[in-house]
């Protein structure tokens, strides 16, 4: 999950973190969203055995609102 410089939350799936959100903050290749509202930072992950586990994760966490995402990423710290 990334913060974007709007303060929003943009959630996806990916197999290489650092090259993603180099893609969200440098590149075409970044999400539409995100690349209307750079820099984005990196504010919560979860590594998983496989893709399909993490998109049923990604689909878990947008579902959930702002303030459970909020909290997700800061019990990291």
């Amino acid at each position: 999950m990334v913060q974007c410089s709007d303060d929003t939350l943009y959630t996806g799936i990916t197999t290489d973190l650092e090259r993603r959100v180099d893609e969200h903050n440098n590149s075409q290749k970044g999400a539409k969203y995100t690349r209307a509202r750079r820099p984005v930072s990196l504010v919560y992950r979860e590594a998983l055995e496989n893709r399909s586990l993490a998109s049923k994760r990604e689909f878990l966490i947008k579902k959930m609102k702002r303030k459970e995402k909020i909290k997700l990423f800061n019990t990291l710290i």
